[in-house]
Order: structure tokens, then sequence, then C-alpha cells
């Protein structure tokens, strides 16, 4: 009997010994630490590759980084391992230029363009010569249009599509309102009854150079202008809604995990902020950076940069979410017109003789970057043309003089045409920049017969002239200018090939690590924010991107094609369907 209840005692006393280590277990499995491990870590810390053996996160952020025994003590007990297997994991990619309302307004629509667009479901085959664009926008009105809403279609250029005008739309459709998008964005065509629903007048543009009202061609200044007399037809919502969920898969099936807008908004800021938060309430693993447009924000604040400035100001306090950021103390302006459109400012003009636009009278960009600059601003300047360029350099030159700023991070973007002696000033004036690689590509080979001649056509974004300086550069889509895939960029970077196989400016090509860092750190610097993202680095935000291969141990010409497995977003994990 003695033995018995001997026996029963023992039993109950290992029945609470397990559930104390069955508790304890359980504990520590939650203890909210993942280790990575076994595979390429390359962490973009510094100006050559360095790789660590493991990562740990916790609580969203990079706890350690460093040896794989040391990652299992500072891991704690309890945590989860995830086995890389030897897939490559490095910072997730930064997109510092990229425009959710251009994607919104673009992807659910109708697009001809002349090379082919890959969307999440289907590639819109690309069309050239003016015929077979005719034919192709015919049989789309024809068959998608309708009397009651304008049909926009995006991708027209003259130079693979020849001319538009209203009367060519008009004889395609009377009852039908059509709006064609220039492949730049910056340019559209109405038929007669687009501009019928839309209600505008001739005279509402009166004294406007960049409209033709004969042509039903807006474009630029002109188009900036009709942008929000028309937003209703515009951004309707349901659509504009879908927009941005294409965009969400885009962005994280190329490893994104953090977007910024320069110059926000671009006609409706209700409209257009509301419709991007209902899409980021759905908690997509990336985060949105905005940065006021203080051009259409002058506009929109009774032609006043004070007014602006002020509205730009209190915009965090009102708006900021867990994923939508506006950033302080950093704004939007515009320099000369788009390089698609062949309307930047060339020094010397074009070969057919005509000289491009400038988007803000001169007085006006002068008056705003001074303004911003003695604010203490990041000013953010579109620039293209050789004499955009130059006209935002002087612009520089004059404030570091009379006012001098250490680190100023001005930043030049896009630069799709510059020498190398602007290369040298935009070094010595501590300005950065922030270029679409992919302007080459898409445009080189017909730029150097048609516009701007075989010298500045094979020479667009000379990123070696400003890397061998030191200058930081940044690598962005400006979606939909170039497709949003960071790693797209890079590879054109590095081996300056075109749509047509040409290899043009071989001396301007950069090493793969360098088109890296335009994809992350430089990326999130061009932002002010490389203390939080753009590499792996203790107290960072843990995100990253987990790659098939690592892009400096393959044949520089196979980096593009590299498989996005998944990102990691504030530390937990979203894996790409095959």
């Amino acid at each position: 009997m003695k033995n018995s209840i001997l026996a029963f005692f023992v039993s109950i006393l290992m029945m609470v010994s397990c559930k104390k280590n069955e508790t304890s277990t359980t504990a520590t499995t939650e203890n909210g630490a993942t280790v990575y491990y076994n595979g390429d870590i390359l962490t973009m810390e510094g100006d050559k590759a360095t790789y660590a053996e493991a990562v740990v996160v916790k609580d969203g952020k990079i706890l350690f980084v460093g040896k794989e025994d040391e990652a299992m003590k500072q891991a704690g007990e309890g945590h989860k391992m995830v086995d890389l297997e030897g897939k490559t994991l490095m910072p997730g990619f930064v997109e510092p230029h990229v425009h959710p309302s251009i994607a919104a307004s673009i992807l659910p629509n109708e697009i001809i363009a002349p090379y082919d667009w890959v969307l999440p479901t289907e590639t819109k085959k690309g069309v050239i010569g003016h015929d077979a664009y005719i034919k192709a926008l015919t049989e789309s009105v024809q068959k998608n249009a309708k009397a009651d809403e304008v049909y926009w279609v995006w991708g027209y250029h003259q130079l693979w599509h020849g001319d538009l005008s209203r009367e060519m739309l008009n004889k395609i459709s009377k009852d039908k309102p059509i709006a064609v998008l220039h492949r730049s964005f910056h340019e559209v065509f109405l038929n007669d009854k687009a501009i019928e629903v839309m209600k505008i007048k001739e005279a509402d543009f009166k004294g406007n150079p960049q409209v033709d009202w004969k042509k039903g061609h807006f474009f630029e200044g002109g188009w900036l202008g009709l942008v929000p007399k028309i937003s209703q037809w515009f951004i309707v919502p349901e659509r504009y809604s879908k927009g941005l969920e294409l965009m969400t898969q885009l962005i994280q099936k190329n490893g994104i995990t953090t977007v910024a807008e320069p110059g926000f908004p671009s006609s409706d800021f209700n409209l257009e902020y509301n419709l991007l938060k209902k899409e980021m309430d759905k908690n997509p693993p990336y985060s949105v950076f905005l940065i006021g447009n203080g051009t259409q924000l002058y506009g929109m604040n009774g032609n006043s940069n004070e007014k602006a400035k002020a509205y730009m100001e209190a915009l965090p306090e009102k708006y900021n979410t867990s994923n939508i950021m506006f950033l302080p103390k950093q704004v939007k302006l515009f320099s000369d017109g788009a390089i698609y459109s062949q309307l930047m400012r060339m020094e010397g003009g074009y070969t057919d003789g005509h000289q491009g636009e400038w988007m803000t009278p001169l007085d006006l960009l002068k008056a705003q970057i001074k303004f911003y600059w003695d604010a203490g601003y990041k000013i953010h300047v579109h620039a293209n043309g050789d004499q955009g360029i130059q006209q935002v350099l002087d612009y520089v030159a004059e404030n570091v003089k009379t006012n001098p700023r250490k680190d100023h991070r001005l930043t030049l973007h896009h630069m799709g045409y510059f020498s190398d002696k602007q290369a040298a000033q935009v070094s010595e004036l501590g300005i950065e920049a922030s270029v679409n690689p992919y302007y080459l590509w898409a445009l080189a080979d017909k730029y150097a017969e048609k516009g701007l001649g075989k010298e500045r056509g094979e020479n667009l974004v000379r990123i070696k002239s400003l890397t061998s300086r030191g200058v930081p550069v940044s690598f962005h889509s400006d979606f939909a200018m170039a497709p949003i895939e960071p790693l797209t960029l890079a590879w054109t970077a590095v081996n300056r090939v075109t749509s047509q196989k040409s290899k043009f400016s071989q001396d301007q090509r950069i090493d793969a690590y360098t088109a890296l860092k335009g994809i992350t750190i430089t990326s999130a610097r061009a932002l002010n924010l490389e203390n939080e993202i753009g590499s792996i680095k203790v107290g960072k935000m843990a995100d990253f991107t987990i790659l098939a291969e690592n892009p400096l141990k393959i044949d520089a010409n196979k980096i593009k094609d590299i498989k996005v497995l998944g990102t990691v977003y504030r530390g937990k994990q979203f894996d790409n369907a095959n």
C-alpha cells in the first residue's frame, strides 16, 4: 500500500514536471526571435561586398548580424530558425521614385506601347508603326470603350507610332470619349467627345503655350493644368483601386519593401490619399513614403510658396499611418520636360530644330529652389536634359554662395542626358543623383537616330561619370517610365545594353556591387532613411529580399533574370508564388 501511494505521488510529480517543461517550451518558442542562416547574407554595408553567417530578427528589427554560433546565443531559447538553403538574403529593395497615382491610372486601363509590358495577370504586347498603332487603338476602342466613360489608353510615342491628333481620334470614334496618354505620362490627346464629357473649354487654357487645342494635345504645363480640372474622370475610384492592387502585386513580386513618391499629390489630394490609404490598410508587405509636390501645392495654395510649405509641414501629423509617411522637410520641384516626349531641354536643341519645354517657369523655379533651400529642406528636382540640369546647377551654385549648407543632399531625379563636365559640377556642389538607367535600354537606339544624334543618344544616363566622383547614385523606375523591377535597373547599369542589343557607352558601365547599392542603401539615402533601411545592420528595420541567386556571383548578363523568392517585411516573411 505504501509503495502504491509512493508510486502515485511520483507519477503526479512527473506529470507536473512534464507540464512545466511543456509550458517552458511553448513560452520560449514564442519569444519572437528568428535566425536566418545558411545562405549568402549580403549586408550592403561598406564599399565592398560583406557577408554575415546569420541574422537575428526580433520585433520587426535586426537584433544581431554576424557569426552563426553567436546568433544562436543572441536569439535566446526557443527562437525560430530559417534555413536559407544557399539562397541570397539582402536588404529589401528600395524604390525611391515611383508614382502610385500613375500606376493606378495605367495598370487597370488599356496599354498600347512600343514594347511588351508584363502585368501580374498578362503581358501587353508591344506595337510598332503608325498603321499598327491606329489599328490596335481602333480595335481596343471598339471592343472596350463606352459612351459614358472616358477611355484611357497609355503608351503612345510619336517616334514609334507616328503622328496623333484630335482629328485622328475623332475618326476612330465620335461618340466614345478617348484620352490617349503619352508614354511619358506628361502628355495627353483628347477627341471631341472627351473634351465634351470633361466639360473643358478652350478659354480655360488661353495663353498656355503647352496646349494645342486644335490637336487636342495637352503637354507638360498644359497637362499639369488639365489634370486638376478632370480628376473625376481621371481618378475613378473603383478602377483606381484596382490599379493600386496590381501595383502592390508588382511591388511584392519584385522584392521591394519600400517605395517613395516624390511629388504628392498629382491632382486631388484627398482622393489620391484616401484611395492609397484604402490599399495600404490591407497591410501589404511594404511601406510608402510621400514627398510634397511643391509645384502642384503652390498652385493649390494661391500661388504661394509660403502657404504650400505650411500645408506640407502639417501633413505628417494629420496623415501619417504605420505604413504611409510624409517625409518631413522634403519637397519635389520640376525643371524641364520629359525625356520620353523629347521635351527635355537640350543644349543646342534637337536635330529637327525643336527646343524642348520647361515644366516650371524659370523665375518661379529659381524662387522655389531658393525658398526651400533657405528653409533647410532636402530638395528633389525633376531634371532630364543637359540644359534643364544646368539651370538647376546654376541656381544651386548661387545658393551655395549666398547661404552655404552642409550636407544639403539636393537630389536631381532622372538625369536623362548630361555631360562629364556637369557630373563634375554635381560632385563639387554636393548634389546627389537618383537616375533611371532604363532610359538607355528603351530610348538610346531611337534617340541616336532621331532627336539627339549619335553622340548624345548613345550616352544617356552617364552613371560612371557620377559614381567615379563619389556622387551617391540611386536607381528608380519612375513607374511606368521603367518596369518596377530593381534588378532590371541594376542589370541595365551594369551592362548598358539596349532593346536592340546595342552596347552603347561601355565606359559608363558600373560594377554589380555599386549597382546593388543603387537599389538598396543609396536609395534609402535618397530619402534620408539610410539609418532605418537599406542595409542589414543592427537596429535597422528587418526588411529583406530573398533571391534564388547571388547577383555578385553570376554572369552579369543574367542579373535581371534572378528569381525573387520573397521578402521579409518588418520581420515577417512573405513568399512569392512559384
